[in-house]
């Protein structure tokens, strides 16, 4: 009589085969392909929420802190009925005034994350899940623009309820887009600056001696046709002044930039070609692993 070899044997010998057939993928190759949406959307989250925990410092206080500018520059510069470019001094100034907090808080926003995390040791919650280097790239860049224009809005709000400013929108795709661009510059220079710095006064450096110089003497409280010709030429090298004279152009329908809508169509293009040259630069950089790899 025939010996059959018993159903465990079978089974087992069917098991060894399908696990002798599986083949695993090679360590560190990605098993999500395409665009990681839900890995962005969740990025772009913990961003906001992590500045929405000190509201109070981080669109609050700005807001407040701008309108003192306005307040001070106002009382010393605006009395008298003093007009720039056909309106009060308040009026000319307000515009200028929202556009430097909105980029000065984008910068200081996009430089906090991988910079806290590169002191205190948590960069590895940014670097280990799902995300392509452009998709980290966009959650950083995207949660510091959300914070600008929430600072900007604020502001622009106390502002049209300041006596004497009148807060109107003569042109509101200039206001889109130079505010948007506006952000999205400084945005990408924070993220660059927090790749470059070791330490929160790196940081601080770049704040105090690249941000901030360029921002107050950008044609923010002046137009630079009262300067002699040596800082007038100055100036206009000065991308800043292009970003708060064009966003200042869709408010007011008035700017520094040129005598005709042309000049401020071809400032539009303008930052708009440096922000896709310096996000490209930040991309290659943040791939490189440069100063966030060990």
């Amino acid at each position: 009589m025939p010996q059959t070899e018993p159903a465990s044997a079978n089974s087992n010998a069917a098991l060894s085969g399908t696990i002798a057939e599986t083949r695993f993928p090679p360590k560190g190759e990605p098993q999500i392909t395409g665009f990681n949406r839900i890995g962005l959307w969740s990025l772009y989250i913990k961003e906001i929420r992590r500045f929405l925990k000190v509201q109070t410092q981080t669109v609050w206080a700005p807001a407040i802190t701008t309108l003192l500018f306005l307040i001070i520059f106002t009382v010393a510069l605006g009395r008298g009925g003093r007009e720039v470019l056909g309106v009060s001094f308040g009026t000319f100034v307000a515009p200028g005034l929202i556009m430097m907090g909105m980029m000065q808080n984008a910068f200081a926003n996009a430089s906090f994350s991988l910079l806290s995390g590169k002191l205190q040791g948590t960069i590895i919650d940014l670097l280990m899940p799902p995300l392509s280097w452009g998709e980290l790239m966009i959650g950083i860049v995207a949660a510091a623009m959300t914070r600008a224009v929430m600072v900007g809005g604020t502001v622009a709000f106390a502002m049209w309820l300041y006596p004497g400013v009148e807060v109107g929108a003569a042109h509101v795709w200039a206001i889109v887009w130079f505010g948007l661009n506006g952000a999205a510059l400084l945005s990408i220079v924070g993220l660059l600056a927090s790749l470059w710095a070791e330490k929160f006064d790196h940081n601080a450096a770049v704040t105090n001696f690249v941000v901030a110089p360029l921002s107050l003497l950008s044609g923010t409280f002046y137009v630079i046709d009262n300067l002699s010709p040596a800082f007038e030429a100055i100036s206009r090298v000065n991308p800043f002044f292009y970003l708060i004279s064009g966003f200042r152009y869709g408010f007011l329908g008035e700017s520094d930039i040129g005598n005709t809508d042309h000049a401020v169509m071809g400032a539009a293009l303008g930052v708009f070609a440096l922000n896709l040259v310096l996000g490209f630069l930040a991309y290659r950089v943040l791939a490189s692993g440069w100063k966030i790899k060990s």
